[in-house]
């Protein structure tokens, strides 16, 4: 595909008007409406983007046509980029509809977020919208030991969506104050705004006293919306996104294991983790159901089978938070379950608590709670690869694998091997957990495997890097402990 660089003369833009801005105290969210069922029939996502976008024939300034350019040099990049969003963009899309707001921002996660719901940011932001922790609060996303509700691609859209509409109304529906506002924040906004009217200056966003990340944040959305609503003029092929929903849910009994389900659906773990991305740990959340988005494709032909699936693999769990007064024992009570089950499950080499310390808890009063994630053994002097095969029914080659070790190493006497059956052993390979990290300005190796407790060793081996080099932009996969 030939490239095709901008070389236009920049028109100088005007101030535009300054919007009527709504007191934060006496603003009141506006209410979702009912989405018309006779739909105009689009032929994808991104002529539904296009024809109904509130940025048409827009001026591009300097800072738009830069990075404009930055995506043109690197189309097969682009097109990565935008293969992104494939599973969620129609739900987007949806969305704010609902809400009435114009459906290119729709692209606002290609900026946030590369479209991932994994992503976590320096800032601790996460998610698909780069939600931080006071406003997911605000919104009421959830953040428990089995789930984090920013990750998940859909709830937090449903939470972002919410938002801007909240800053779209209070800045009189002006776009580039809306995602001044999401990047920067509302107050802050007002405030510059504000300033400049008092002063008699352009209240234009680009005149404003902003952070230079927020002032580069409109020019990098108005960017992707000028390529995908004039594709054909930049010779852009964009992917094929119907403009229909492409993912779909399934619901089964009870609590399900990650690595199970994924061997049911016949889907990769990742790409399971990836679509529901807010299951945090190796197993959904403890509850009467389970919920899970998969290809619309294969929710018939899974409902078909899931109880047979259900009955083979029910597990139940919980958490319990130490509060005072609580011992082993006493918990160990409650649940009707063995101290000795709990130290092995969280990994306790005595039998002290800490205040709001979460232990996972396995719920032995149900009659097919066969499941447990870790079983150990204590090397004692005669101990061979082969004698605790015959004794656990594993193989040794198992027992070396799953440790780490030759088949001929000699066995350290006091050295805990994990042991287990095959879900056991499952198990302990789904406690890892693949994620994918966006390298922002100023990370290095060393920061990054502070962030996620691991070693600097193992970022370079699974990502094949040189000279130790990372750039920002540049995605990382990650292992992580699931729990």
């Amino acid at each position: 595909m030939e490239r095709l660089l901008l070389i236009v003369a920049i028109a100088t833009l005007s101030s535009c008007q300054i919007a009527n801005i709504i007191p934060a105290d006496k603003y009141i969210e506006p209410e979702p409406i009912a989405l018309n069922q006779e739909q105009t029939p689009y032929s994808d996502v991104w002529e539904r983007i296009a024809k109904s976008s509130s940025i048409q024939n827009q001026q591009i300034d300097d800072l738009t046509l830069k990075y404009i350019n930055i995506y043109l040099e690197n189309p097969v990049q682009f097109n990565k980029l935008l293969l992104k969003g494939q599973y969620f963009i129609y739900f987007v899309l949806e969305e704010l509809e609902r809400y009435n707001l114009p459906p290119e921002l729709a692209l606002l996660p290609y900026i946030e977020s590369n479209y991932d719901p994994f992503s976590i940011s320096s800032s601790g932001a996460m998610g698909l919208w780069q939600f931080m922790p006071a406003t997911a609060r605000i919104y009421g996303l959830q953040d428990t030991w089995w789930f984090e509700q920013r990750h998940d691609p859909l709830i937090s859209t449903k939470a972002a969506v919410r938002y801007l509409a909240y800053l779209h109304n209070r800045f009189d529906k002006n776009i580039s104050y809306t995602l001044s506002a999401y990047n920067g924040g509302p107050t802050l906004l007002e405030k510059q705004i504000k300033l400049n009217r008092r002063m008699d200056k352009s209240t234009d966003y680009r005149d404003l006293k902003l952070p230079k990340q927020t002032k580069e944040y409109v020019p990098k959305f108005k960017a992707i919306v000028e390529l995908i609503v004039n594709a054909e003029k930049y010779n852009i092929q964009l992917p094929i996104f119907p403009n229909h929903s492409v993912l779909g849910q399934i619901t089964l009994d009870g609590q399900i294991e990650i690595f199970a389900f994924s061997e049911f659906a016949e889907l990769k773990p990742e790409f399971i983790y990836k679509l529901n991305a807010g299951y945090t740990k190796w197993a959904s959340p403890p509850g009467k159901t389970t919920i899970f988005n998969i290809p619309i494709e294969l929710v018939e032909p899974l409902n078909l089978k899931k109880s047979e699936f259900v009955q083979a693999n029910q597990i139940n769990w919980v958490t319990h938070k130490v509060s005072k007064g609580d011992s082993l024992w006493k918990i160990a009570a409650e649940y009707d379950t063995e101290v000795p089950v709990l130290k092995k499950v969280n990994y306790l080499q005595s039998n002290m608590l800490s205040l709001n310390q979460e232990l996972l808890i396995p719920l032995s009063n149900s009659y097919n709670q066969t499941f447990i994630p870790y079983q150990a053994h204590i090397v004692s002097e005669g101990d061979t690869l082969w004698s605790l095969g015959r004794k656990y029914a594993l193989t040794p080659g198992d027992i070396a694998k799953s440790n780490g070790l030759r088949i001929g190493s000699p066995l350290r006497i006091g050295k805990e091997l994990n042991i287990g059956n095959k879900n056991i052993y499952r198990t302990i390979n789904s406690k890892k957990r693949t994620i994918l990290y966006s390298v922002k300005q100023g990370d290095s190796l060393y920061r990054i495997a502070d962030i996620f407790n691991i070693q600097i060793e193992d970022i370079i081996q699974l990502n094949s890097i040189i000279d130790n080099e990372i750039k920002p932009g540049q995605v990382l996969k990650i292992i992580i402990r699931a729990f």
